[in-house]
């Protein structure tokens, strides 16, 4: 499976343009990346809308507002900070992420979001919406489509992070 990401966080950051650009009016918004790949993805859309992300991307970890912790077998999350350097009180927001699944995480960023202030209009960019909602969210902007089983696992490889760009899809073997 090939997956350019640039082309993909391209394709992404072309949508978001388009809808948030009316003539000479460019509608002002917030990118607030999830912890960790979708923080990474946030500055990297930041970049190619040219955005400065010291002051329009904001970090969250959605860790304490997880409902799944005993089914992903997470004892206790690894906290990180988040980070908002903005107010988003009647701000409209874009939470970014890599990988659309269940829509789990999702939930949990709405719950996170709302600790910091009442925004008012949030959308939903993924860089990879794999299918298999188990809630009822859809990304508004969406890179990639990929075709999945519910049991794959699918993992982003960002550079800044892992030291190059990938996508890669395992299947797990039903025994």
């Amino acid at each position: 499976m090939e997956v350019n990401l640039d082309a993909a966080v391209a394709d992404l950051a072309g949508q978001i343009r388009e809808r948030n650009h009316s003539g000479s009016d460019e509608q002002k918004f917030f990118l607030i990346g999830l912890y960790t790949r979708g923080l990474t993805l946030a500055k990297r859309l930041a970049d190619a809308l040219g955005l400065e992300p010291e002051d329009s991307v904001g970090g969250l970890d959605v860790s304490l507002y997880r409902d799944d912790f005993d089914i992903r077998g997470l004892d206790m999350p690894r906290l990180q900070t988040s980070d908002m350097p903005f107010d988003l009180d009647e701000q409209h927001v874009i939470l970014v992420d890599e990988v659309l699944f269940t829509g789990r995480t999702i939930r949990a960023a709405l719950d996170g979001i709302m600790d910091y202030g009442r925004p008012s209009k949030i959308e939903l960019a993924v860089l990879i919406d794999r299918g298999h909602r188990e809630l009822p969210i859809a990304a508004d902007y969406i890179g990639r489509t990929l075709k999945s089983e519910k049991t794959d696992y699918v993992r982003v490889n960002f550079r800044e992070d892992d030291g190059h760009d990938s996508l890669t899809m395992e299947k797990q073997i039903k025994s």
